[in-house]
């Protein structure tokens, strides 16, 4: 491990020494993507520095200690001071073999966010909104910005499905664990007796594709104009402006009819392709080439149960993880960085398990 963190450490003042150039300075695309690569590197270098510095008094310590004729109380504070510094090198070492995991690639990427309402009808649509909502919350408590691309409502207020695109930094990494089925168990508005419902609600969570990423042939799509169709009122569009976009090689269908716009409708609808097309090509990558390693905690896939919502005793559980919290009025209002780190660090764990098995 030193060896590689040695290696990296080069790698670190070199991308240092080069960002200092003129004629790099001068060289914008040169330039931003160095600064990237430092960027990335510097929490593993920063750690690595102080691994070293506390290694280096640890030896000073291991030297004091086996020196012949030391006084008792020198020896004594020696003996304290290297076991002090042993723990935090044991610390600093969990540290650095997490950060030199290998990252997924899409961590730091924008997301598309689908949700679709599933068993449970008018319930479900409702409980779809719910989580849309809760989504909209988290991203706002971060600083990410969030814009609907395709949305259908039903007349109660509930969202058969909603298609969002969550913009900033490192929202792929965050969100990526909500991808599955959620459950919800609660009395819904339209039950007169008072029982409780349970329904489900499915989340796709894909990391928004450039476009060079992900190369769309105009002939391999067949673009459909159609009325936009709602829950009502004053904004449902008297034109043909909706767009349904098919993608022809696999049959995957995008509907968009959320603006006035044709141009705006179909432009947000080949966002969203990109970004399904984007996610199949990974998805084939991942089966073939690392079928034994989990992108997700759990297996990731859209038709497990991930998580339960039960609002009659406010209680969260995450499946994957064994996670109980009794503060789902919390959760349900955008709080959700508990489950989501209690997720990372499980995900961690396993890629840290899976790694010292390759050794």
């Amino acid at each position: 491990m030193l060896e590689k963190l040695d290696a990296i450490q080069n790698r670190y003042d070199e991308i240092g020494r080069q960002l200092q150039e003129p004629a790099v300075v001068r060289n914008g695309s040169q330039y931003a993507e160095l600064m990237k690569e430092y960027k990335k590197l510097t929490p593993l270098m920063e750690v690595y520095e102080q691994y070293k510095t506390v290694q280096n008094a640890c030896l000073q310590a291991r030297e004091l200690l086996d020196e012949s004729g030391i006084e008792p109380d020198l020896k004594e504070l020696a003996q304290q001071e290297w076991e002090e510094n042993k723990e935090k090198l044991e610390v600093l070492e969990e540290q650095l073999k997490i950060l030199l995991l290998p990252k997924d690639d899409n961590d730091d990427r924008s997301v598309i966010v689908e949700i679709r309402g599933g068993a449970g009808g008018e319930e479900a649509a409702l409980f779809a909104h719910s989580l849309h909502r809760m989504y909209n919350m988290y991203a706002e408590s971060r600083g990410w910005k969030t814009e609907v691309l395709s949305i259908n409502q039903t007349e109660l207020g509930g969202e058969k499905e909603v298609s969002f695109l969550v913009e900033g930094e490192g929202a792929y990494s965050r969100l990526k664990f909500e991808s599955g089925v959620h459950r919800v168990q609660r009395v819904p508005e339209t039950e007169t007796q008072g029982r409780v419902h349970t329904s489900t609600v499915t989340v796709a969570v894909l990391p928004e594709a450039e476009d060079v990423e992900v190369e769309i042939n105009p002939a391999d799509l067949k673009i459909d104009t159609f009325r936009s169709s709602g829950a009502g009122g004053q904004h449902i569009n008297k034109t043909s402006s909706a767009i349904r976009v098919t993608h022809l090689p696999t049959g995957m269908v995008v509907e968009c009819q959320d603006e006035r716009s044709q141009y705006k409708n179909k432009d947000k609808a080949l966002k969203v392709l990109r970004s399904r097309l984007l996610a199949q090509k990974q998805a084939e990558y991942d089966a073939e080439y690392a079928a034994q390693r989990k992108s997700q905690v759990g297996t990731g896939d859209r038709s497990e149960r991930i998580r339960t919502y039960n609002f009659p005793q406010g209680r969260l559980t995450d499946h994957r993880i064994g996670l109980t919290l009794y503060k789902l009025d919390a959760v349900m209002n955008g709080d959700l960085d508990e489950i989501i780190e209690a997720l990372a660090t499980a995900d961690q764990a396993e890629k840290l398990k899976a790694s010292s098995g390759d050794e």
